[in-house]
């Protein structure tokens, strides 16, 4: 395994999932008193490393035809519209 690929690819995830929906909706789990912590953090875990293997499986699929430039090019325009979106749908 290249430690540098892992750190890269952990570091880039992680500042990711900061604060996202995904980390939000953890907290409010957690926050309820009748919810197990261990539950929560088992569980949000098991989601994010089901997520993962998709994205994994994906990449890998598409990456047999389409060549890795041009998915390089459709991440950041999603990327790209994602924000767009984000900020268009604040300013309303």
């Amino acid at each position: 395994m290249d430690l540098k690929v892992f750190l890269l690819i952990f570091v880039s995830v992680f500042i990711a999932e900061l604060g996202d929906k995904t980390q939000i909706a953890t907290m409010l789990f957690a926050a309820d008193r009748e919810v197990g912590k261990y539950t929560v953090f088992f569980a949000a875990s098991a989601a994010l490393v089901v997520a993962s293997a998709l994205g994994v499986l994906a990449g890998t699929l598409l990456s047999e035809y389409i060549n890795e430039k041009y998915l390089q090019y459709i991440a950041g325009l999603g990327f790209i519209a994602i924000g767009s979106y984000t900020l268009y749908s604040a300013s309303n």
